[in-house]
């Protein structure tokens, strides 16, 4: 990726890497450069996550933005999907993300949509980024009357509340839902349309004071709400990160069921009812083994591709598909919206659970998650990439998969910002991978340390 846009969007600490400087910068040239594509002066919504720094950045955005001959709808705070869904209800020409997901809440980010909600292409974010850090175009100063304006759309949460009802062919009534909101986008809105939709609703982590988003709690830490759904004899708990692109849930028994379990569930939903689109399931090489046999098993097909939502939502809009994601609970429905959306998956599998009258550890039974193994190679970083062609690592993956017999396997990638390989095994015996992962990530660093 380039030199400020990752592969999701912009990130850094706020205030000090991402700085108001930066976000004026971004608005004005992604203004500039989306009222080419628009052929018009833009109308750009801007919404946000519940994080201190992002009432800074959304001014400096909108500064940059208005100063383009632009418009800024703010829309205030709001998860990442409903901003990708409200550009196309406004007919506005892009969107602006002011979150850092998951991470920390001194850590902030800013992701650009374009029209049609989707993240923008590689060649649009090369251009802003070189406008911004090589000065490549001059941007053309826009006189006092023909500066952009600031719009207040207060009524937007409301808006994406009514999309997410329309989404549902039921009611939950009867079933009792705990959801974890990290303190983040989904605080308000979850709430709302599950309590709306007639389920009994318990919450946590709903209380974001601009610092405790994601701390302790939400998708990145489910010992908090499992334990809350067993205390509280709940059916299903829920649990969401920063900005609500993804959802983990957990089980009437306090198990965790992540973005696979949650895939196959709806994947086998849809294949019953003849909606899974190819038959098919996008899904990243990071996936549990135990996934492949389950598709296999119901005659679903498995596409992968390198970790990222970005990889997968390209791949399925290649080839047609409507349904995939990540073990991390990024999961794209592309029936309803144009990148992964918390709120939308768990709408979908309240409502399979509701619509079949199974618990949600009998749904997630269908799939059995195999064990898995992490360790770190550590190397030279000119050589985190040469184990693709040195043929004993090679010969030593092969041994261990001819070990596994269809029943485990071995998965070895660089890491994107470290000098690390990455070494990850799955199989049956728990003992047995720690062992060979171990292994082989000093065999690793023996050859290219």
């Amino acid at each position: 990726m380039g030199r400020l846009f990752g592969t999701d969007g912009v990130r850094g600490v706020a205030n000090t890497e991402l700085t108001c400087e930066l976000a004026f910068s971004l608005g004005k040239a992604a203004a500039f450069v989306l009222s080419e594509e628009a052929k018009q002066k833009p109308r750009i919504i801007i919404g946000k996550d519940t994080r201190k720094s992002g009432d800074m950045l959304e001014n400096a955005i909108a500064a940059g933005i208005c100063s383009a001959g632009a418009e800024a709808v703010c829309v205030g705070v709001i998860s990442t999907p409903a901003v990708a869904y409200l550009i196309r209800e406004y007919s506005a020409d892009a969107g602006v993300v002011i979150s850092a997901s998951h991470n920390p809440a001194e850590f902030n980010g800013i992701k650009i949509f374009n029209s049609c909600g989707y993240k923008l292409p590689d060649e649009i974010e090369e251009r802003i980024e070189k406008i911004i850090l090589d000065n490549t175009e001059t941007l053309p100063t826009i006189p006092g009357d023909g500066v952009g304006s600031v719009v207040d759309k207060p009524d937007a949460k409301g808006d994406y509340v009514s999309f997410l009802k329309r989404t549902i062919d039921t009611t939950f009534e009867g079933l009792k839902i705990a959801l974890d909101c990290a303190n983040g986008a989904a605080y308000e809105t979850a709430p709302a349309v599950f309590r709306d939709l007639g389920a009994e609703v318990l919450v946590i982590n709903d209380k974001p004071d601009g610092l405790n988003i994601n701390k302790n709690c939400g998708s990145t830490h489910m010992e908090t709400l499992a334990e809350y759904v067993v205390n509280n004899e709940c059916h299903l708990g829920l649990a969401f990160d920063g900005d609500a692109d993804r959802v983990l849930a957990v089980d009437e028994k306090g198990r965790i069921v992540d973005g696979d379990m949650i895939m196959a569930i709806i994947g086998l939903e849809l294949k019953s009812h003849g909606r899974l689109a190819n038959n098919t399931i996008v899904a990243t090489v990071m996936s549990n083994i135990g996934f492949d046999i389950m598709a296999k098993e119901n005659g679903i097909l498995l596409e992968k591709t390198k970790v990222g939502d970005r990889y997968v939502l390209e791949r399925m809009l290649e080839n047609g598909h409507i349904l995939g994601g990540e073990q991390s609970g990024h999961i794209i429905m592309l029936e309803y919206n144009t990148t992964g959306d918390g709120q939308v998956t768990a709408l979908q599998l309240a409502r399979i659970m509701k619509k079949t009258g199974k618990s949600l550890s009998e749904l997630a039974s269908v799939m059995k998650v195999y064990p898995q193994v992490l360790r770190n190679a550590k190397v030279k970083n000119e050589n985190k990439n040469k184990y693709l062609d040195d043929p004993e690592i090679a010969q030593e993956c092969r041994n261990l998969e001819e070990l596994f017999k269809g029943e485990g396997r071995v998965l070895i990638r660089p890491s994107g910002t470290e000098p690390l390989v990455r070494v990850m095994i799955e199989g049956k015996d728990q003992d047995f991978i720690t062992k060979k992962a171990e292994e082989l990530a000093l065999f690793i660093e023996q050859k290219l340390g």
